[in-house]
């Protein structure tokens, strides 16, 4: 695995306010990422140091591929409101204040996932809860160039 992370600055922005179920209309009360959580812990991936919602992460203008990331689920029966969905996770980290925060880029695929789609140029972060964090706040997140490409 190569060691050299490359770094990118982006944007928090608001999201669905499905993954944190802070949406009044979630279709998953308590959130989308903590009915998940149970699943992705059983295939080997244990998300429960991380906050249960996603930080969404504007790379913009830069746009992103999920090359070859560190965990591929497939067929992620978490929900009986929808058909299975393909899950992957890459490591990175998000820089906030000079603080370095070890995260996960969390990748719902699209061509299984139903509803509430990101564009290519935002990133959706599992982080731990980052204190004064805000939507419009610029960040940095590194990430593993072997596993997402990052792309003008």
């Amino acid at each position: 695995m190569q060691n050299k992370w490359i770094t990118v600055d982006g944007i928090i922005k608001q999201g669905h306010q499905i993954a944190s179920g802070v949406v009044s209309n979630s279709p998953y009360p308590g959130g989308s990422i903590a009915m998940q959580i149970p699943f992705f812990q059983k295939l080997g991936l244990d998300l429960t140091a991380f906050f249960p919602g996603t930080l969404n992460v504007s790379i913009s203008p830069h746009t992103f591929t999920v090359e070859h990331p560190e965990y591929t689920f497939r067929n992620v029966e978490w929900t009986s409101q929808h058909p299975p969905e393909h899950f992957s996770f890459s490591r990175c980290q998000v820089i906030y204040k000079n603080i370095y925060y070890k995260s996960l880029i969390y990748y719902p695929h699209p061509e299984t996932k139903k509803t509430h789609f990101q564009d290519n140029s935002t990133l959706e972060i599992l982080a731990p809860l980052i204190e004064g964090l805000n939507y419009g706040d610029s960040i940095q997140v590194r990430v593993n160039p072997l596993e997402i490409a990052i792309k003008l």
